[in-house]
């Protein structure tokens, strides 16, 4: 097996490699939604890196932007946050020390750039990394969030203020205290996947008028009402999904809710 490269993307090359499994700009609404945020974010510091090997393919990505920036529900200006890390579609590509060095190159960036250090949120369910190899790094924990989110930092000073999450999450929920409502952003290209479906089964299935809301920017998602900040489902103000999930999963959620 060759080694992987480690390649930074820009706007003018992200279609040549795609995203998240997404590679083909016509055919993916996905692809598209996340080009074009890319694009928006990438002069504000957004970089995504791509582990790209000859033989193997897309085998991993990061993705990091300025805490002012972070599309999470979190207060972390000065840090660079990453938003978005994964390696190994094939396994043999999997326990190389691949997500290290990525990490690490996050942090000579972080670095360079004179940040107060680097920011994650990590968590134990779907969708977004473990802490383990962030802990392996060098990060601490510095704040948690329900159910199960942990916000980790690697400070390089110790007396630099922690990066927290938003206070004020739990009281965003109250704007979505009727009916069914799905937050997203395309910053989560899987937040553009079972959306549709979703909606018109809790129209169909369930007499729901659903409320599809758009995050279109950084602040909008920072005020979201669960720490997965770019896609959550609420029905009367209670947070029944923290990511995106499938239609089936989404009725197997609300006739537990109904009965």
């Amino acid at each position: 097996m060759d080694d992987p490269e480690l390649i930074d993307l820009t706007p003018e090359t992200i279609a040549d490699y795609g995203v998240c499994g997404y590679k083909d700009v016509e055919k993916h609404v996905e692809l598209r939604r996340k080009i074009q945020w890319f694009k928006e974010y990438y002069p504000k510091g957004l970089r995504i890196k791509v582990l790209f090997s000859k033989k193997g393919g897309y085998q991993g990505m990061l993705e990091y932007i300025p805490g002012r920036y972070a599309h999470r529900p979190v207060d972390a200006d000065g840090y660079l946050f990453i938003q978005c890390i994964f390696v190994g579609f094939r396994n043999e590509f999997k326990g190389k020390g691949y997500a290290s060095s990525m990490i690490d190159a996050c942090i000579r960036d972080a670095k360079t750039a004179q940040m107060k250090g680097v920011a994650v949120v990590t968590r134990k369910g779907p969708f977004m990394a473990k802490r383990d190899i962030f802990i392996k790094c060098g990060f601490v924990p510095v704040d948690t969030a329900e159910p199960d989110f942990e916000l980790l930092a690697l400070k390089f000073d110790p007396n630099t203020d922690s990066p927290r999450f938003k206070a004020t999450m739990n009281e965003h929920r109250d704007r979505y205290a009727q009916g069914l409502t799905i937050l997203r952003s395309p910053q989560c290209p899987y937040s553009e996947k079972n959306v549709a479906a979703i909606m018109e089964t809790a129209r169909t299935k369930y007499g729901l008028t659903p409320k599809l809301i758009e995050l279109a920017d950084a602040d909008a998602v920072q005020e979201a009402a669960c720490a997965f900040g770019t896609f959550c489902i609420l029905y009367n103000g209670e947070v029944i999904s923290h990511h995106p999930i499938s239609n089936t999963r989404f009725e197997n959620i609300m006739d537990k809710l109904m009965k």
